[in-house]
């Protein structure tokens, strides 16, 4: 539910500031966040220097995944972007199934997948149709920019899946938005435009929401998430994501409920929902050994388990 209003949140924020410094500002707030929670989790804060690699790359993937949305956004609304985000989880059962071999896709997941491209296919299609009836008009160029950014997060997911194993989530989280919030601050002051900006009661709201509720928390607890679960397992609760997101694009954006977005965003909630069924099938054993093999590996997390 929180993450559903990421994308109403930065809407708001970029009508005023610069996309790429809104991402240096959400996770700064983040960054602060993570501080307070690696002392309440008994998290280090300080890495080790073979520690720096995992982070490193988090903090880049953070930085192109976050800058990408923002330009998105700047050129759609947020219903689009609350679509064309969560195609993350497509993407992460792709990469999972067909790359990791870590989850095996059975019929009905990969009927799940075609529904959501499906759905994804005929909102680019039908970009642009109501322009005329909504405050914020959807391009297909900003259609886009979220959906590299979709793509982009499922690489974030699935690389977090790992790094989780070498270090604290609480400090991979700390390190990633610090890395991500000076990329994101040194990329805004050589290349933005800082002429128009402002900042209003509502994108201070905003920006507050997107750094300490999104970036902090919910970032915090997936990747807590993440060290007992496969990224799919996790994934499977993304199918409330659009819902909410577009919820809140119709009452806070004014957005427009078209038929076309009804039908893909149904398409996407439900596409979600199958690939990450679960059942007796064929794939319960893998997912058996998979979780004895990193139990081995990793005793602390089968401890907190």
């Amino acid at each position: 539910m929180l993450w559903g209003g990421t994308a109403v949140s930065n809407r708001i924020a970029v009508d005023t500031l610069p996309p790429v410094f809104v991402g240096g500002v959400r996770f700064g707030l983040a960054t602060l966040f993570m501080v307070a929670w690696c002392r309440l989790e008994g998290s280090p804060i300080v890495i080790t220097r073979s520690q720096i690699r995992p982070v490193s790359i988090l903090g880049l993937l953070l930085f192109l995944q976050i800058s990408t949305f923002n330009w998105g956004l700047e050129r759609s609304n947020s219903s689009h972007g609350t679509l064309f985000v969560n195609t993350f989880v497509f993407w992460v059962a792709g990469i999972e199934h067909f790359l990791l071999r870590t989850y095996r896709l059975r019929a009905v997941q990969l009927a799940g997948l075609m529904l959501a491209a499906g759905g994804v296919v005929l909102l680019l299609a039908t970009t642009g149709d109501d322009a005329a009836t909504q405050r914020d008009v959807p391009t297909l160029a900003g259609d886009l920019f979220l959906l590299v950014s979709g793509f982009l997060l499922s690489l974030k997911v699935v690389f977090t899946r790992s790094a989780v194993k070498q270090m604290d989530s609480g400090t991979l989280i700390l390190w990633h938005d610090l890395i991500g919030t000076v990329l994101f601050f040194a990329y805004a002051a050589t290349f933005e435009d800082f002429s128009g900006a402002s900042a209003p009661p509502s994108v201070i709201a905003a920006l507050l929401y997107a750094g300490l509720a999104v970036s902090g928390f919910c970032f915090a607890a997936q990747a807590w998430l993440l060290r007992h679960h496969s990224a799919s397992q996790i994934s499977v609760f993304s199918f409330a994501t659009p819902v909410f997101g577009v919820a809140a694009g119709v009452m806070i954006r004014g957005d427009n409920l078209s038929s076309w977005l009804f039908l893909s965003g149904l398409c996407v909630a439900v596409g979600i929902l199958l690939v990450n069924r679960r059942g007796n099938g064929g794939d319960s054993t893998p997912r058996k050994k998979n979780a004895e093999a990193e139990r081995e590996e990793n005793p602390q997390s089968a401890s907190t388990s």
